[in-house]
C-alpha cells in the first residue's frame, strides 16, 4: 500500500502540472492521488499498520496535506475492516504546505502577475516556460527592464554597460540565458542575428571586437584609400568600413609569413591567424575583392581553404598543392588528428585529392618552412608581378 513518502512523491511530480493549470486558471482541486488498492489477503497486522501510517500523515492529523477516505470491506478472515479508497489535495493550501511550496508559488504569482501587467506579449511564452518564471524568482523587475528596452530600441550598437537600463552593472553579463530566449521571442526578425548565438552579436551590440592586422604590400595604396600607415591592426568593424574594394589580399595563417610578404602591386596582406578568418565573413566588400589564401599544406589548412570559400568563393590557393609539398619533403612532420568524416564542399579536384593524401598519411608541411625564394617565385607567377 502507498504511504506518505510515496504521496509526496506523487505530489512533486503533479508540479508542473498545478502550475500550468494556475496559468490558465483552470481547477486543480480535488486532486485524486492513485494508488493501489490495498490487497484484503494481506496480514491484517501489516495491513493496520499501513492504514495508520497514512492516516497520522494525512490532513485530519497534520491539519494539512493529503485527505484520506475510508471504505469499509468485509473480508473473509477479519471481517469488516476500514481500508483507503480514495486518497486526495482538498485545495491548493494543503497541497503547497504538504510539498513545502508556499512561497515560492506566491512569489511566482507575483512574478506572473508583473510580467503579464508589463509586456503582455509574453503570456504564450510564460506558458511553455514556467519553470525559467521560477528560476528567476527575483530577478523579473530587472528582466522586463532589459525587455522593454531591446523593445523601444533594437540595433543598441552599445556595450552591454553602456545601455541607459537602471539595474546593476553585470545583470544581463549574469542572466543572459533567460534574456536571449526572451527576446527571442519578443524581438522582430530584423533586430536579430539568428545566425549567431554570442549575445552581443545577435541583438547588435558592441562587444571587444578581434583586431584584424593588415599590412599594405604597395606603399601607393596608402595615398589610394587615404592610409596612414602601412601595417597596422584595427577591430573588424572597423576595417569594415575601410571598404577597401576591389584590391587583392593575400591571406596568411602564419604571422611570419604574413610579416615577411614581399612587395606586390596593389596587395594587402591580411593575417587569418587559423580558423579566426571566420570574422571576415562580415565584410562584405571582400565579395568584390581578389583573395588569395596561403595556408599549412595539412588537414586544417584544406578546411580553413574551404571555410574562406563558403564566404568569398572567389578566393585562390597559392602554394599548397603536391608540387610544393614534394620540393621541400625534408620538412614534413605528422599532423594533427582531424575527423576524416568532414567533407568539404569548396575545394577544386587537385585541392580534394592532396587534402584526401594528407588525411591518409597524417602529414603536415608548415608554411613557414617554405624558403623565400620560393613564396617570392610562385607569387610573382600568380600575380604577374615582375618587381615582386
Amino acid at each position: 500500500m502507498i504511504n506518505p513518502a510515496g504521496i509526496r512523491k506523487k505530489a512533486e511530480r503533479l508540479y508542473n502540472e498545478y502550475l500550468t493549470a494556475l496559468l490558465k486558471s483552470e481547477l486543480f482541486f480535488p486532486k485524486d492521488i492513485p494508488f493501489g488498492k490495498p490487497n484484503h489477503t494481506s496480514d491484517y497486522v501489516i495491513l493496520k499498520k499501513e492504514v495508520e501510517e497514512l492516516i497520522n500523515g494525512s490532513k485530519d492529523k497534520l491539519g494539512y496535506g493529503y485527505k484520506v477516505e475510508l471504505e469499509r470491506f468485509n473480508t473473509r478472515r477479519y471481517r469488516l475492516q476500514s481500508l483507503p479508497c480514495k486518497i486526495y489535495f482538498e485545495n491548493e493550501i494543503d497541497y503547497l504546505k504538504f510539498i513545502k511550496k508556499e512561497k515560492e508559488v506566491s512569489e511566482f504569482k507575483i512574478a506572473i502577475s508583473q510580467i503579464r501587467e508589463t509586456i503582455p506579449n509574453l503570456y504564450d511564452w510564460i506558458d511553455k516556460n514556467t519553470s525559467k518564471v521560477i528560476d528567476n524568482i527575483g530577478k523579473w523587475n530587472e528582466m522586463l527592464k532589459v525587455c522593454e528596452y531591446f523593445q523601444k530600441n533594437t540595433k543598441p550598437n552599445l556595450y552591454i554597460r553602456e545601455l541607459p537600463i537602471e539595474i546593476h552593472t553585470k545583470f544581463i553579463e549574469e542572466n543572459k540565458g533567460t534574456l536571449k530566449q526572451l527576446l527571442d521571442f519578443l524581438l522582430p526578425t530584423e533586430a536579430i542575428r539568428r545566425d549567431e548565438s554570442e549575445f552581443e552579436k545577435r541583438f547588435y551590440l558592441r562587444y571587444d571586437e578581434p583586431l584584424i592586422r593588415v599590412r599594405a604590400l604597395d606603399q601607393s595604396l596608402l595615398a589610394k584609400y587615404n592610409l596612414s600607415f602601412s601595417d597596422f591592426s584595427i577591430p573588424i568593424i572597423i576595417f569594415n568600413d575601410l571598404k577597401l574594394e576591389n584590391g587583392r589580399f593575400i591571406i596568411t595563417e602564419n604571422k611570419m609569413n604574413f610579416l615577411t610578404l614581399p612587395y606586390l602591386k596593389n596587395t594587402f596582406g591580411l593575417f587569418g591567424g587559423g580558423f579566426r578568418i571566420e570574422i571576415l565573413k562580415q565584410i562584405d566588400w571582400l565579395k568584390k575583392s581578389n583573395i588569395i589564401y596561403w595556408g599549412d599544406i595539412d588537414a586544417q589548412g584544406f578546411q580553413i581553404l574551404s571555410q574562406l570559400r563558403s564566404y568569398f568563393p572567389q578566393t585562390k590557393s597559392i602554394m599548397m598543392d603536391f608540387k610544393t609539398l614534394n620540393i621541400f619533403k625534408p620538412f614534413i612532420v605528422l599532423g594533427t588528428p582531424t575527423n576524416k568524416s568532414f567533407n568539404l564542399q569548396n575545394l577544386t579536384i587537385e585541392e580534394k585529392a592532396l587534402y584526401d593524401y594528407l588525411l591518409e598519411k597524417n602529414y603536415r608541411l608548415e608554411q613557414e618552412k617554405i624558403n623565400q625564394s620560393y613564396v617570392i617565385e610562385n607569387l610573382r607567377v600568380l600575380i604577374g608581378d615582375n618587381q615582386c
